[in-house]
């Protein structure tokens, strides 16, 4: 049992803070920095100057080591930034799904509203999302970017409480905050400031889709102001299961107090959210196992392996031991969350503190395929082979010489025809907590020098209780059919469709701390030069108590085959800690050619701690998960008039000490030791021709390649080294033409975006290739009034099959078929939405 001290920074520092306040409140003065917007002042992504570009005045806070906001064409780093339409015009599909507006990022969201794959260009993640960060009011939702079965972006939905989001990639959040040298996404809260504002919006659209959302903020006494607001949805989804994929609502709230020099946000957030979750599916292809279309019988957009005799099961854990399963909970969300935002200028010191705090519960009720379809005649003739190889059934009742396949609901006999497939029903329970605390102070100490001191704290856990493998034999169809299967000697190879015992059973405790200090110097050299630098040193240690397992029959029975050999927990546990530390550094500066074009440079020696599920990894053994080591160098150039804007820059990027772990089919893991070597180019911009129109782009290009591998891989018989990095695009990019007509009643928008996907590989191997695709996405607005919207979106409208992930629970390729993970086919949705 471990004893967690009360975590008091946060309490301490308000009231300290308070108290200094109203002493010397009397005599506080402003002392305004040149070139700088207080974020106190700042209640919008956009900040209208007269005589200037509106672009040119956007202000950003994200990746400011100071207490202030800068704007975007000043900072010396690759910043994407989106208005509350702008993220509405995008039509995510889910959270993680807006990272498509960020260049050098390429989300995976074929899965469904959770669990993406989220790839930073350089960063050799292989899947999951560990280089990515999602903050809300530039606190991390969670310390920790990904954990087995949970990423930020699962914990998270979007809704208009949202007044603007910033993403940077790499730049100065590898000394701030948790620490991500990857991709930040900081999502900043409506606090009501901007005066009182109220809506009602209903949607509606493809599988049967409903949503409800509602907002109102404003000021409710002086100096005090209040936002609440939240959403319910339902739909069946494009790919139809014949129960609700999407389930759930989201309630968030502010309060906000303006304080002399400063304000003080209060918000609260929870999310009750069921998010079906998809992996992957039958997909014909060549010999080679390059894809190419649909899988007889199994449409690769709109097809599902869920169904309603697919939903519930009950698996066996150990002799007189069960789990339920519901599909329909997918990989949901049940989590709230709690922040305390504080920002205040005291003495000619900008202080600012961020406290947040969540708890909840992430599980995984999901099937995870593996092997590729087969006939039913073939399914048998190898079940019989395996159970003549079985002693103890041999013993009990001779060999078999024949089985009988039949389906769960009592339809009849199996056609021996008929393909068939195994998918694994997994099980995952994640409780889960954290707390997390940055403080900052800043000054100008020394002329022209604005340095910044700070600390960043977490504690986090994570209780673990997980079932893989429990393998459903069911049709290769969509809402397929469970089957069982016995053999002419009494034994039972599949019951109610489970042909397969649990294969891998943790229940798991994690507790992390974080502790890290970290320095900053803003220079300005001069009216055209600012230089930055910045320093951290982190700790991390992190506990496990790991449950102990065996392997055994459920049950006596020697011809019951489909519970033999599960992996069941002993009851007994073993703990293991491991402490490690780290220094990152971050150099940057810009120049300015104009009052509106910017040169910039950085370079970032960043590290990523290892997470909970690498100190499981490496229990029972001397080794130790390694801290990863990243150096980026980055070149760029800034410009914004009113005809055009143009953000690009160059990067190359080293990583040393990725451990990386595969889970395949036969419930075995594979450890991968590696690092990587990238060379590209980020760009993003938008033209604007005539009054209306605007034309913005985006994309990158990149250069990425596995290094540091030792000897062959078992797999080609052949070194990893110089393969290209697994999942990410070599180049992608998105043109959205947009055009508004002001009407006498309103306005019409008209909108689209052309997006396309190069060539990737799913493996470290280079063998499942996933080839490129483009989708086409559109949508158009009508404004009425002040009153009423109207809008219709489309996603996908060109119906194309882009996958996005082969299949991962295996090694190498297949031959005709494979299973891969296709993008959804296309959808519309129309919403009518009522302001007040």
């Amino acid at each position: 049992m471990q004893v967690h001290r009360p975590f008091l920074l946060s309490s301490i520092t308000l009231a300290v803070l308070s108290l200094i306040n109203q002493a010397s409140a009397a005599d506080a003065s402003v002392n305004p920095t040149a070139n700088a917007i207080s974020t106190n002042d700042v209640s919008s992504a956009v900040v209208a100057t007269d005589n200037k570009p509106t672009e040119a005045q956007q202000v950003v806070v994200t990746g400011s080591a100071l207490g202030r906001g800068l704007r975007k064409v000043d900072a010396p780093y690759s910043i994407t930034t989106a208005t509350e339409e702008q993220i509405k015009e995008a039509a995510p599909l889910s959270t993680a799904d807006l990272f498509k507006i960020v260049p050098g990022v390429y989300a995976e969201t074929s899965g469904g509203q959770t669990g993406p794959n989220i790839e930073v260009a350089g960063f050799p993640g292989g899947g999951d999302a560990n280089y990515v960060t999602i903050q809300l009011n530039g606190a991390p939702i969670f310390p920790a970017p990904t954990l087995s079965f949970m990423d930020n972006s699962s914990m998270f939905r979007l809704d208009d409480t949202i007044d603007h989001m910033e993403a940077l990639v790499s730049g100065p959040n590898t000394v701030l905050s948790n620490g991500q040298p990857g991709a930040t996404m900081n999502f900043i809260l409506k606090t009501g400031e901007g005066g009182d504002e109220g809506l009602f919006r209903t949607s509606f659209g493809t599988g049967n889709s409903r949503r409800y959302d509602a907002y109102y903020g404003g000021k409710i006494s002086e100096g005090w102001f209040a936002t609440i607001g939240g959403f319910y949805r339902t739909d069946n989804g494009v790919r139809d299961s014949q129960f609700p994929t999407d389930d759930g609502y989201q309630l968030t709230g502010t309060l906000t107090h303006l304080l002399d020099d400063g304000k003080v946000t209060l918000y609260a957030r929870t999310l009750n959210d069921k998010n079906l979750f998809f992996t992957a599916i039958p997909v014909s292809a060549t010999a080679s196992g390059v894809p190419t279309g649909a899988f007889p019988g199994f449409n690769p957009l709109t097809g599902s392996l869920y169904g309603n005799e697919t939903r519930f099961f009950m698996i066996q854990t150990a002799p007189g031991q069960t789990q339920n399963i519901d599909m329909a909970n997918g990989r949901g969300a049940d989590v709230h969350t709690f922040g305390i935002d504080f920002n205040q200028k005291v003495h000619d010191w900008e202080v600012s503190n961020k406290l947040n705090y969540v708890a909840g519960d992430m599980q995984t009720n999901a099937f995870f395929t593996g092997s590729v379809p087969q006939t039913m005649s073939n399914y048998l003739t190898s079940a019989i082979s395996k159970a003549n190889g079985n002693s103890g059934a041999v013993t009990a009742a001779g060999k078999a010489t024949t089985g009988l396949a039949t389906y769960t609901d009592g339809s009849g006999a199996v056609d021996p025809n008929q393909q068939v497939l195994d998918a694994g029903a997994w099980y995952v329970d994640k409780k889960i907590k954290s707390v997390t605390d940055e403080l900052k102070f800043s000054k100008e100490l020394i002329k022209d020098h604005t340095f910044t001191f700070g600390a960043f704290l977490a504690d986090y856990s994570s209780d673990d209780l997980w079932y893989l493998g429990n393998s459903v034999l069911m049709t290769a169809t969509t809402n397929p059919k469970p089957i069982n299967v016995t053999l002419n000697n009494g034994a039972v190879i599949s019951n109610n469709g489970i042909d397969g015992p649990v294969g891998y059973a943790q229940h798991d405790s994690y507790t992390g701390q974080k502790t890290a200090l970290f320095i900053a110097d803003q220079w300005k050299a001069t009216s055209q030069l600012t230089l930055d630098a910045g320093l951290r040193y982190e700790t991390q240690k992190v506990n496990a108590t790991l449950g102990n397992i065996t392997s055994g029959n459920i049950d006596n029975n020697p011809l019951h085959l489909y519970n033999q050999g599960a992996s069941m927990l002993t009851g007994t546990y073993q703990s293991v800690t491991q402490t490690d530390h780290a220094t990152s550094l971050t150099l940057g500066g810009g120049y300015k050619l104009a009052s509106n074009v910017n040169l910039y440079a950085r370079f970032n020696s960043g590290h990523l701690m290892p997470q909970f599920d690498d100190i499981r990894g490496d229990a029972g053994s001397s080794a130790t998960a390694p801290v990863q080591g990243i150096k980026t160098y980055e070149f760029g150039i800034k410009a914004v008039t009113s005809e055009y804007s143009i953000y690009a820059s160059i990067f190359h990027k080293d990583f040393t000490g990725i451990q990386q772990s595969q889970i395949l089919s036969n419930n075995s893991t594979v450890w991968y030791n590696y690092g990587s070597r990238t060379n590209g180019v980020l760009f993003e911009g938008a033209w604007r021709p005539f009054t209306n129109f605007q034309l913005a782009f985006s994309g990158d290009y990149e250069d990425g390649k596995y290094t540091g591998f030792q000897g062959v891989d078992s797999a080609t018989g052949t070194s990893d080294n110089g393969n290209q990095l697994q999942r990410q695009p070599k180049f992608q990019s998105r043109l959205t033409p947009s055009y508004r007509v002001p009407t006498s009643w309103g306005s019409i928008k008209m909108y689209g975006t052309y997006s396309y996907i190069g060539k990737r590989y799913s493996d470290i191997q280079n063998q499942q290739v996933l080839p490129s695709y483009n989708t086409l996405d559109a949508g158009i607005l009508a404004v009425v009034g002040d009153k009423l919207e109207f809008r219709l979106t489309g996603t996908n409208l060109n119906n194309t099959l882009g996958l996005t992930e082969g299949d991962s629970r295996v090694l190498g390729t297949t031959s005709g078929v494979i299973m891969a993970r296709p993008i959804f086919g296309r959808a519309i949705e129309a919403s009518v939405t009522y302001r007040f």
